[in-house]
């Protein structure tokens, strides 16, 4: 069976709703299912326990990037008529200081028309492509004052199975620093600063690398791209590089905290290039150079994201860990419960 028909039935009680602070516990106190990914065997805990399954020079390596609120809705204009009261625009990839490749809920869009947010916030559609359903808008803003405009603006990106308007601050890590993702880098959620705290204390080492998160789904189930199709920005600096090589040199391992940062460094380590936009496909066959380990939540039937937890499991060893999962009632999603895979 190909890694992509990785399919399943999760039931629908599965999909974490809420965080887990508005379930009544900490969000490092989440259950945490550990996969050994040689044997297939499976423990249960939670999360704040996550040293007692690492070793004094192993590496930690989390994202920083911070979780834009990309949904925005604006009035559509064509030859100063307007043509739309109000669409909804979903950010999903920047592109450079004032471009970005947006989902713009209608059919009814051409190129140049003008989308109008608020009074000091408007942007052009410079692009319009026929093999998918993204365009390419220019802001007349840039930087940190367009920033600073999607922040005043917008509301977080949430799919069907979130029936509540989670503020923002629900959505970031504790170490998030960059803005850029447009959907939450969801593995680092869980760590809070105390946790952190006691993994230096044991001689864990950790650091940071940044890769902004494109959107995930194009409201169109009839489109389906390839994993190819998904470019997303990534920022590390030599010392991550240096301490990666200086771990595995003393015997220890590097665990990456999410799907976003085995793609930053396998790229890294794939080209040598240490920032630049990445389409790096993982799967089975992909051999990994840099990361031992994953931190990673729980991937919905299909995902892309499974493909990639196949390079460090077997897909069967995989399966039969999701599928003890759901027998445990792991939680999915964003908001949902943790798997450390060593």
């Amino acid at each position: 069976m190909a890694a992509t028909a990785f399919d399943f039935y999760l039931p629908s009680e599965l999909n974490a709703t809420h965080p887990p602070e508005r379930r009544g516990i900490r969000r490092d106190h989440v259950k945490m299912m550990v996969l050994n990914k040689q044997t297939g065997n499976v423990r249960h805990d939670q999360f704040f326990r996550l040293a007692d399954y690492l070793k004094p020079g192993d590496l930690v390596v989390m994202n920083t990037s911070r979780t834009v609120p990309a949904i925005l809705q604006a009035g559509l204009i064509r030859n100063t008529k307007q043509i739309h009261p109000e669409v909804e625009i979903r950010l999903a990839r920047r592109r450079n200081e004032e471009i970005w490749d947006v989902l713009i809920v209608t059919d009814e869009v051409n190129l140049g028309d003008i989308l109008h947010f608020s009074p000091d916030l408007t942007a052009v559609v410079i692009d319009i492509r026929k093999e998918s359903p993204l365009k390419t808008i220019l802001f007349s803003k840039k930087g940190t004052d367009l920033f600073n405009s999607i922040y005043a603006l917008g509301e977080p990106v949430r799919y069907e199975y979130i029936h509540k308007k989670w503020e923002l601050d629900y959505y970031q890590t504790v170490f998030a620093s960059q803005p850029g993702s447009v959907e939450m880098p969801s593995a680092g959620r869980a760590f809070s600063w105390e946790l952190l705290f006691n993994l230096q204390r044991k001689g864990i080492e950790f650091d940071f690398i940044q890769l902004h998160t494109g959107l995930s789904y194009l409201l169109d189930d009839d489109y389906e791209p390839s994993p190819t199709d998904n470019y997303e920005e990534y920022h590390l600096s030599e010392k991550t590089i240096e301490k990666i090589h200086m771990t595995k040199a003393a015997g220890g391992r590097v665990i990456a905290v999410g799907t976003t940062v085995v793609r930053a460094l396998e790229s890294a380590g794939d080209t040598g290039e240490l920032y630049g936009v990445t389409n790096l496909y993982i799967n089975q066959s992909f051999p990994l150079k840099m990361v031992d380990g994953i931190i990673t939540g729980f991937h919905e039937p299909k995902a892309s994201h499974l493909d990639m937890l196949t390079a460090f499991v077997p897909q069967d060893l995989l399966w039969s860990a999701y599928e003890e999962a759901i027998e445990q009632q792991y939680l999915w999603h964003e908001f949902g419960d943790m798997n450390l895979i060593l």
